[in-house]
């Protein structure tokens, strides 16, 4: 179909998606028929003029549409487009009444007096010279906001970047964004290498221009983090950029040496080995060597022995521990540093509550935490006391400036408490644990709980491990595996699978199975069975305590495909039940729904009244109700109800399946795991560990053994280089 030009007013913004600007509008033609157009329209508002390229299509739900590939956007010059547009809010502080008063009185030239000269609005009774000067700026925010989207989006870059981009330069947003687009590719923003380069290149910079090839190093810098590094060795990052831009090595160490200079990056030598660090990175490791040097050499004196305490306890409570755990418990008591490890019937949270008591005895005041909600709230269950993330401790917010994450929690304005002790450590990222040492008061105890076997955090670093290896923490690892755990199959297969034996498969006991099945078609009907039929009807086990965990997002047996047949059989299509759709995605009243990126500034109330903000990567909830005509989904997170509206729908996908990644620090009732196929750096002893651990009283296995002895012998990590363990023992220059 051949492309037509269409133009006219906007008459209605029927919906905008803010993340990437695609709008369905309605749009008033010079021909005087209402079309719907729909597109990438960037922060559309009614009262444009609009110049549209494209191609009529026709919906099967909405009828026939005019779908844009092109268009050009024109401020309104009538009087009635002006009033419609300033009618429309877009400008703060504009409402219907005030924008009926400013086209009375500046009529065509509203919108020029709004710009150049908003103090004539003083002219408007009841418009002080303040609140006109406001309604200027918005309005120069509004035009420059969608000036930088058009801009932008032509090079298939969101408008929410453009939104923060402007909102940390304003005015000169712009200008700076012409002048060198590669300050796109900075954190804030998050623009990829590549659209920023074709950006700069199509505004005729050159190949071996400095700022594109800085730009570059920084980028494979950051790029990698998301592989587990901290740090790059320098030929490898020399080697990286130089295929990347196709330039000589000798113009990336020219590079590198500007960046070293300026101190945007920094060199460290370790082991023979030219480190180079972002700069943050480097402060964290740093910072964090320095505090933790300086706390596991220092002790507790004068202290009532804690040998006593265990004594005592054990004669109240007719316990006996372990020497393992009372050595545990009394370097509790003597050390400002302690880690304890254990995998999963070795009495880490008997030991922690033994912990407990002693302090409760001492009177110390002590903070529970652990990285995620999920892991919090088992925290707080396991031992009775409050537990919260290591994020709500530090108290995180969101900075209205530049849009950046920080903590109000420093070394200015310390925690108050005794000690801290964080669970699930193992998830606990090189940047967090800074942020954590930075708020723990000077004279504090810290004790390191988790299972160093577990998965490593997806933040970079190898920190729980780094700490354990230097040897220079004062560490008790629990290895006696208790009788009552003896006699789980779960806890025994998983310390096979964790000492590379095979799990035992044949045995059928009432805490595991195993189900072979040949063919993916097979494994997920039979996923599907046990979760809406066979557990709740024969083994009285809700679907809601069932967790499906494969190694895998795609494929026939990864969660995305598994999501969308477990929606089907727990949660079908019904009258009356509302729905959402996002892409190929549907969102249902009722679902079960996981948030995949942290959002610190969402709002949430909690049962009885008391509202929060913060909703963090996998947490995970349940729709109870979608509203249409509000544009709202309310989701429940436990105790806790949240409201999305569709721009928001990207940080949710189905939670009826999940990855092994994602269940780290969460137990359920139920697990069914999946071990059927995948690429090899998924199918690993390390996510087989996790999985079967995260089952509290159930766990089958739907697939192929053949797979599950393929994982049981894959004890292969992905090499992380981190520079924390060399720092710890004195290895860095």
């Amino acid at each position: 179909m051949e492309q037509e030009l269409i133009s006219g007013t906007i008459a209605a913004v029927v919906y905008q998606n803010q993340t990437n600007g695609y709008a369905v509008i309605k749009l008033d033609s010079e021909d005087g028929e209402l079309i719907t157009v729909v597109g990438t329209i960037p922060a559309a508002v009614a009262g444009e003029r609009l110049i549209v390229t494209g191609r009529w299509t026709t919906h099967t739900s909405y009828g026939k549409q005019f779908e844009a590939e092109f268009l050009d956007r024109l401020l309104p010059d009538t009087k009635g487009e002006i009033l419609a547009y300033l009618s429309s809010r877009a400008v703060k502080g504009i409402g219907e009444k005030t924008a009926q008063k400013i086209v009375e009185r500046f009529g065509e030239q509203s919108l020029r007096i709004l710009e150049s000269s908003p103090e004539r609005l003083t002219e408007i009774s009841g418009i002080s010279m303040k609140k006109a000067l406001e309604m200027g700026t918005s309005f120069r925010t509004q035009v420059g906001v969608r000036r930088l989207i058009e801009f932008v989006a032509a090079y298939h870059i969101p408008a929410e970047i453009a939104v923060r981009v402007y909102r940390v330069y304003g005015e000169q947003a712009m200008d700076m964004v012409q002048e060198n687009p590669y300050l796109l590719t900075q954190p804030q923003f998050g623009t990829s290498f590549t659209s920023a380069d074709t950006m700069a290149l199509e505004l005729g910079f050159d190949g071996e221009d400095a700022r594109r090839v800085e730009a570059a190093v920084i980028f494979e810098l950051r790029y990698n983090l998301n592989n587990g590094h901290t740090f790059l060795p320098q030929d490898k990052l020399i080697a990286a950029t130089a295929q990347l831009l196709q330039l000589s090595e000798t113009v990336i160490r020219e590079a590198l040496d500007r960046l070293y200079e300026t101190g945007q990056l920094m060199c460290d030598e370790i082991r023979g080995l030219h480190a180079v660090y972002l700069p943050e990175y480097h402060e964290a490791e740093s910072y964090i060597c320095a505090r933790v040097l300086s706390m596991a050499q220092a002790q507790i004196d004068d202290l009532p022995t804690p040998q006593r305490f265990i004594d005592s306890i054990e004669r109240k409570t007719g316990l006996t521990y372990a020497e393992r755990q009372k050595e545990a418990i009394c370097a509790s008591a003597e050390r400002k540093m302690l880690i304890l490890t254990g995998g999963p019937g070795t009495g880490k949270t008997t030991t922690l509550a033994g912990i407990l008591a002693l302090y409760a005895q001492l009177g110390r005041k002590t903070l529970l935490a652990a990285p995620t909600g999920r892991a919090a709230k088992r925290l707080s269950e396991l031992t009775g006391c409050e537990a919260s993330t290591i994020h709500r401790l530090l108290e995180a917010q969101i900075s209205p400036h530049t849009g950046e994450m920080y903590f109000v929690h420093d070394e200015d304005d310390p925690l108050k408490c005794d000690t801290v002790i964080v669970d699930e450590m193992s998830m606990v990222d090189v940047l967090l644990m800074h942020s954590l040492l930075r708020a723990l008061p000077e004279n504090a105890t810290l004790i390191l709980v988790g299972d160093p076997d577990q998965l490593p955090s997806v933040g970079a670093g190898n920190l729980f491990s780094d700490l354990i290896r230097s040897g220079m923490v004062y560490t008790v690892a629990l290895t006696e595996i208790f009788r009552q755990a003896r006699e789980s199959l779960i806890v025994m297969n998983a310390h096979a699978v964790n000492h590379g034996e095979l799990p035992n498969l044949s045995v059928k006991d009432k805490d595991f199975f195993f189900m072979k099945r040949r063919s993916p078609d097979a494994v997920v009907q039979t996923i599907s069975e046990l979760c809406a039929v066979r557990l709740p009807k024969n083994m009285g086990i809700a679907p809601s305590e069932i967790q499906v965990i494969s190694p895998t997002r795609k494929g026939e047996t990864g969660t995305i495909n598994l999501n969308r047949a477990l929606q089907v059989a727990l949660n079908p299509k019904a009258p009356g039940k509302k729905e959402k759709l996002y892409g190929d995605m549907c969102f249902r009243e009722g679902d079960r729904v996981m948030q995949i990126r942290n959002n610190y500034d969402m709002a949430w109330t909690r049962d009885g009244g008391t509202v929060g903000t913060g909703i963090f990567n996998g947490d995970i909830g349940t729709i109870i109700r979608i509203d249409p005509q509000q544009d709202a989904i309310y989701i429940r997170f436990d105790d806790r109800v949240a409201v999305y509206d569709s721009d928001m729908l990207p940080e949710l996908e189905l939670a009826y399946a999940i990855t092994a990644h994602k269940s780290q620090g969460s137990e359920y009732t139920a697990v069914i795991f999946v071990p059927y196929a995948g690429a090899p750096m998924l199918l690993t002893r390390g996510v087989l560990y996790t999985a079967i651990t995260r089952a509290k009283n159930l766990l089958i296995m739907v697939g192929n053994e053949e797979i599950v002895a393929q994982m049981t012998a894959n004890n292969k990590r992905n090499k992380r280089y981190s520079g924390l363990r060399f720092r710890l023992i004195g290895e860095v220059q």
